[in-house]
Parts: C-alpha cells; structure tokens; sequence
C-alpha cells in the first residue's frame, strides 16, 4: 500500500489541477497564456500541474458583489416585508 500512496497523491494533485484549470475564469488566467494553452500544459501530470499552480492560477480574488449597491435584502421570505403584505 505504501508504494501505490505516492502514485495516488500525484493523481488526486494532477486531477484537482485540471478541474481547477478547467473551472477557472478565462479573464483572471496569469502567465500570459490563454486558458486553452494552460489545460493543455496541465495535462502533463507532475510539471504541468506544478507550473499552473505557480504561474498561470488566478490569485485570490473577491467574489462579486450581489447586492451592486442596492442596500442590504432580506435573505428570508419571513424577513421580507413585501412578502409579508401580500399574505
């Protein structure tokens, strides 16, 4: 079993590179390459996994705002007063 640990991390590394490569947002995608290009250096199992996490994954970035300065919504139907007035 100890033999096979080494070659199952490399897998489960190499398959979330490739999923986080092909759910990543085009625009945010560094290193100069297009997203296309860095799924298809990914597929290499070890380095291509190595340089999309090094160069080519977008940084943390903050999620857009939902609310796009319109004040603070009720997030339930009880808390929502129009609801509310049309029982």
């Amino acid at each position: 079993m100890l033999r096979v640990l080494p070659y199952l991390l490399i897998l489960v590394f190499w398959l979330y590179g490739m999923v986080d490569c092909a759910l990543s947002d085009r625009r945010q995608v560094r290193g100069g390459l297009s997203k296309t290009t860095w799924f298809l250096i990914s597929v290499l199992p070890v380095v291509g996994i190595v340089l999309w996490f090094a160069l080519g994954r977008p940084r943390g970035t903050t999620p857009p705002r939902a609310d796009r300065g319109q004040g603070r919504r009720p997030v339930a139907p009880d808390d929502d007063p129009d609801f509310l007035r049309g029982l």
